[in-house]
C-alpha cells in the first residue's frame, strides 16, 4: 500500500459536538465542528438533547466537511467513526450515519476508540515534531484522566486513571460552585492567569501508583467557599482570580506528580498531553517548564485537536485502515469502552 492515496471521512459524536473531517493519508483536508450551545443553560450536557442535536447536525456537518475538502463521497475509501466511549445516544447517531453511508458506497467502516483518537492527534501531518515510540501521554478531558504508555499505533496501555472525577469534571464542578457558566474549565483558566497560585492551599491526592483522584479536591473547595462566604458574601467575586489560580494549580500539580513518577519509573523522556483539558494554558506552559527542567521531549497538540473533533478520529482511522482493522456493519457503539 506504499504510495497509495487513502481518503477517509471521519465522524465524531461522542458527547455534545458533532464533527466531521476528511483526511488524505495523514493530512487533514477539513475538520468541521458544530457545537451545541443549548447545554449551557442547564449547566452541563443533557444526553437526550445532545442526541437530538446530533440528528439535526450530522448531515450538514458531513456535507460541509466534504465541501471544504473538495471531495465527493465516491472518492472515499472508508468511513471512520467514534464507536465509544461516550454518551450512548450521541454515539448511535454517528455510528448509524457512518454505517448507512459506508454500506451505500460499499466501503469499509472503522470504529475508533475516542481516547485513542485524542492520543493519535499527535500524528496528524503538521509542521511540528511527532513523539517517538514508546512515549507517555497524559490524556485529560471532561470524562477521562489517564496516563497511557503508548508503545505503537495499536498498542496503548493505560497505566493510571482517575478513580472518581476526571480533571475536566473537577474544573467544571468548581466553576459551577463559583457561579460560572458551563463549560467552566476555560473560565477558570482565564481568571487564573491574573491570580496567585499560592494564595489558597487545596489538598493533593496521596494515592499510590499512577491513579488519580479529584473528588476530595472538589469537596475541599466547596467547604472552603462555604466557610468564606459566611464571613464575606462577596468573597468569590472579590477573589475570583486567586481562587481560580490556586485551584487550577492544585489540579495541574496532581497531574504532574503522577506524570513525573511514570517518566522516571519507565525511563521515558517523550511526554505528550491530549484531550480537552490539554487546551488549558497553564497545563501547556507547565509541561514546557517541567519538560525543560527534566530533559523531556514534550508534545502539545494544536488547539483545534484538543477538544472533541473528527480530525483525531480520522488519523486514528487511517492507521487502522493501513493495519486492516475494520469494523463489521453490525457493530454497536459502546458507552464504556476500554482503550
Amino acid at each position: 500500500m506504499v504510495g497509495k492515496v487513502v481518503n477517509i471521512l471521519a465522524i465524531e459524536s461522542s458527547c455534545d459536538d458533532t464533527s466531521a473531517a476528511v483526511i488524505q493519508n495523514e493530512k487533514i483536508l477539513s475538520n468541521y465542528i458544530a457545537n451545541q450551545e443549548i447545554h449551557s443553560k442547564f449547566g452541563g450536557v443533557v444526553p437526550e438533547l445532545a442526541s437530538r442535536a446530533h440528528q439535526q447536525n450530522i448531515v450538514p456537518v458531513v456535507e460541509e466537511a466534504l465541501k471544504k475538502a473538495a471531495m465527493t463521497k465516491e472518492e472515499l475509501d472508508a468511513i471512520a467513526f467514534t464507536i465509544g466511549p461516550g454518551l450512548l445516544g450521541s454515539l448511535i447517531v454517528g455510528a448509524s450515519y457512518a454505517k448507512g453511508l459506508a454500506m451505500s458506497l460499499d466501503i469499509p467502516m472503522i470504529g475508533v476508540n475516542h481516547m485513542k483518537g485524542h492520543i493519535m492527534a499527535h500524528f496528524i501531518d503538521q509542521d511540528k515534531p511527532k513523539p517517538s515510540f514508546p512515549f507517555i501521554c497524559l490524556t485529560v478531558s471532561g470524562g477521562h484522566t489517564q496516563l497511557v504508555h503508548v508503545k505503537s499505533y495499536s498498542n496503548m496501555e493505560v497505566i493510571g486513571s482517575t478513580i472518581d472525577d476526571a480533571a475536566g469534571e473537577a474544573f467544571d464542578k468548581a466553576a459551577k460552585i463559583m457561579g460560572l457558566p458551563y463549560p467552566g474549565g476555560p473560565l477558570i483558566d482565564k481568571y487564573g492567569k491574573d491570580g496567585d497560585i499560592e494564595k489558597y492551599e487545596f489538598p493533593i491526592s496521596s494515592l499510590q501508583g499512577y491513579d488519580f483522584s479529584f473528588s476530595g479536591l472538589k469537596t475541599s473547595i466547596l467547604y472552603f467557599l462555604q466557610k468564606e462566604m459566611k464571613k464575606n458574601p462577596d468573597f468569590i467575586k472579590e477573589n475570583m482570580s486567586d481562587i481560580c489560580a490556586s485551584y487550577q494549580h492544585t489540579i495541574i500539580k496532581t497531574l504532574f506528580k503522577k506524570l513525573i513518577k511514570a517518566s522516571k519509573d519507565l525511563g521515558i523522556k517523550d511526554i505528550a498531553i491530549a484531550g480537552g483539558v490539554s487546551a488549558n494554558s497553564y497545563l501547556r506552559s507547565e509541561l514546557e517548564r517541567v519538560g525543560e527542567n527534566r530533559g523531556w521531549n514534550t508534545f502539545i497538540p494544536e488547539f483545534q485537536y484538543c477538544t472533541d473533533n473528527a480530525g483525531m478520529i480520522a488519523i486514528a482511522g487511517y492507521h487502522q485502515f493501513l493495519a486492516g482493522e475494520f469494523t463489521s456493519y453490525d457493530a454497536a457503539p459502546q458507552a464504556r469502552l476500554p482503550l
